[in-house]
């Protein structure tokens, strides 16, 4: 055993000198490291392979035999068996982190949505089928599916709540109307067209997220914040990913106004609702009662206007 640690010494000291070389001419060839750098190499085989080499050779005197060929061959093949095995083992770890993260990614996706229909849920909220519409569906809400659609295609279940949100106030605002107004009264075909205009406002404001969502679909900006906190990155590369990371920003924040301007249209439907159902018409509605309800529907309509422009 003495004599194969003898062997071995000799045999990892002569290594060292051209693997040392061959890394300082290209560091790729000598090291399992991405991105592998000079200063590696120099740590790896101008002091930690020769350091090895000479405990191993200070452990083999106690027993005073010579070095075995043995010895000698392992020592030669060490450092290329060692950067083959660290190599393979770097992969599988790059490997299993990047399973882990899409783990995280799922599990924290099934938590979104978990945690978007317990939000649905407590506030009441009626929840959209894009795919399977209401029956019965006007143009408002077939325009809400096909926005809700866009949305979930682009992984943006946080915003295609307030979908949801619009639908259940516009739903809400006609059935209280139906069940105060006749449907053949002028009150109620007056009072409709105010909170269809109203909602339609908001239905295109969603198609405006939907546009500005799809622009930075392919940007993934988890990727562009991974590469900036990186260290050694170019100069150049650097500021294209703070561009990048910029126009995501940018995009988010007229998200939020948007989704913003909508929350006041959502306030007057409630209003709304609140206020034709304390309209007590019995068969028919009074026309003291009607004009009051119509009255506080023109309010509310042109409080909502204030927020019809484009974010």
């Amino acid at each position: 055993m003495l004599a194969f640690l003898q062997g071995f010494a000799y045999g990892l000291w002569l290594s060292c000198l051209p693997w040392f070389i061959a890394g300082m001419i290209n560091p790729r060839l000598a090291l399992p490291t991405d991105p592998p750098r000079r200063w590696q190499v120099f740590l790896r085989y101008w002091l930690a392979a020769p350091f090895i080499a000479l405990l191993a050779w200070l452990t083999s005197l106690w027993g005073g035999f010579g070095p075995s060929l043995a010895g000698w061959g392992a020592g030669l093949v060490a450092i290329p068996v060692a950067i083959f095995v660290e190599r393979r083992w770097r992969r599988w770890r790059a490997r299993r982190q990047a399973q882990r993260a899409v783990r995280a990614a799922e599990a924290a996706d099934r938590q979104t949505r978990e945690a978007a229909e317990r939000r649905r849920r407590e506030q009441g909220l009626r929840a959209l089928d894009p795919e399977r519409p209401p029956a019965g569906a006007d143009d408002i809400i077939t325009a809400l599916c096909a926005v809700k659609r866009a949305l979930l295609q682009h992984g943006r279940e946080d915003l295609s709540v307030q979908v949801d949100r619009l639908y259940s106030r516009y739903s809400h605002v006609l059935g209280v109307l139906e069940r105060t107004f006749d449907p053949q009264e002028m009150a109620f075909q007056r009072a409709r067209g105010l909170v269809t205009e109203v909602s339609r406002a908001a239905l295109d404001r969603l198609n405006r997220v939907v546009a500005l969502v799809a622009g930075v679909a392919n940007i993934d900006a988890a990727y562009v914040r991974r590469r900036l906190a990186e260290s050694g990155l170019a100069a150049a590369e650097r500021r294209a990913l703070e561009r990048r990371l910029a126009l995501v920003e940018r995009t988010e924040q007229r998200i939020g106004e948007a989704l913003s301007a909508n929350e006041a249209v959502l306030t007057v439907l409630d209003d709304a609702a609140v206020a034709v159902s304390q309209v007590d018409t019995g068969q028919a509605a009074p026309a003291g009662a009607a004009d009051a309800a119509l009255q506080e529907l023109h309010r509310f309509a042109e409080r909502a206007t204030r927020y019809n422009r484009s974010p």
